[in-house]
């Protein structure tokens, strides 16, 4: 994700944290400050520490429920509005989805469970605020806030918890599409009534969460019609066949000659023999501009390490590993190692669009 920047690695899982997040704490840190003063500022940064502290294990809930099924999570990332554990995706069997969901407010039952028996007691929902920290004892404060993340991430709105365990408990009864897109709308209406409630209330964290829901419920149902659309499909169905290539030699100016004369972004870099060394994207080229002019040579900006994909591998695999590195393209090989294709963003947002209006005109016929 941009922006975020790595503070840790633990069992393999990158720990990130958003920049937006320091502005959390710099705001909580000022508001306490104003409140009562320089101490009760450093109560309201720890309280705020303690608590993402806790989002954190209950994302690692989730990571270390979907290791069970095979699922690898690259990377957590820490966010305002709460963590995102980054899954290479999620299991399509409704028994192993409802369990990675659930593992996550699962964990903080765990952590409510074990502050209680260190003898906290719930207070107040108001009273736990970073300014009023220091007026309670901080595992009330840590027991209640658990319990609220639990009692919140259990709504049934899709693609938080409760949404895609409702997807799962639907998929039991239904294909995975129609319990996706149930489960969406039911998402986005609870997002519609967050966001009011919290535009009447002046909470634009609630707002922010509200919309984070409204298109995130929108983003997984339009992935799941994808898989459903293309499942069956190999990669040499939906990859892109005609399209530019630079070599090692190649430097910035050539590329913007070859983004300026077609509607290509993206564009594999090659070795002599053929062998694809890296990606360069438009992104990456309008940096390198500004940061060293036309005559850069290509290879120092570009994507490195990109994971490549077979001619015959199945569309599924290769979406999989897309979302896995979180690579701008992934180039595809035939058998004697030769790029052939590329899969894009922009060709399987075109893939969907096409398949939707094929599937909305076999409806009405």
């Amino acid at each position: 994700m941009k922006w975020s920047f790595r503070i840790a690695t633990v069992s393999g899982i990158e720990v990130r944290v958003h920049a937006t997040f320091l502005i959390l704490l710099a705001f909580y840190g000022f508001a306490s400050y104003r409140h009562a003063g320089p101490v009760a500022a450093l109560a309201g940064v720890i309280f705020i520490l303690i608590l993402f502290a806790c989002v954190l294990l209950h994302e690692f809930g989730h990571a270390f429920a979907a290791r069970r099924y095979g699922i690898r999570t690259p990377d957590i990332t820490l966010l305002p509005i709460g963590g995102l554990a980054r899954l290479e995706r999620m299991p399509e069997r409704p028994g192993q989805e409802l369990v990675v969901a659930a593992a996550g407010p699962a964990v903080n039952v765990v952590i409510a469970l074990i502050l209680f028996a260190f003898g906290a007691r719930i207070g107040s929902v108001a009273s736990v605020t970073p300014e009023q920290a220091t007026g309670i004892a901080l595992l009330d404060a840590l027991l209640a806030v658990n319990l609220i993340l639990v009692a919140f991430n259990l709504l049934p709105a899709f693609p938080m918890d409760g949404g895609r365990m409702l997807r799962a408990i639907l998929s039991f009864r239904m294909d995975r599409a129609r319990a996706t897109q149930i489960a969406a709308s039911v998402g986005q209406a609870f997002a519609v009534f967050l966001g009011i409630v919290g535009l009447f209330n002046y909470n634009f964290i609630l707002v922010l969460i509200a919309v984070f829901v409204y298109f995130g419920a929108a983003q997984e149902a339009t992935m799941t019609r994808m898989q459903a659309m293309t499942r069956g499909l190999s990669v040499s169905d939906v990859m892109v066949k005609r399209f530019e290539k630079l070599t090692r030699g190649a430097v910035l100016q050539d590329a913007v000659d070859l983004l300026l004369s077609g509607t290509q972004h993206e564009f594999p870099v090659v070795a002599g023999d053929g062998s694809v060394a890296g990606i360069l994207t438009r992104e990456d080229m309008i940096n390198g501009l500004k940061q060293g002019g036309p005559n850069e040579l290509v290879v120092t900006h570009m994507h490195r390490d990109i994971p490549t994909v077979h001619l015959h591998d199945s569309f599924e695999k290769a979406f999989q590993t897309m979302n896995a590195c979180n690579c701008p393209a992934l180039p595809v090989l035939d058998s004697s190692g030769q790029l052939v294709g590329l899969i894009t963003p922009e060709n399987l947002g075109e893939l969907i669009m096409v398949n939707s209006a094929i599937s909305r005109q076999q409806e009405h016929s």
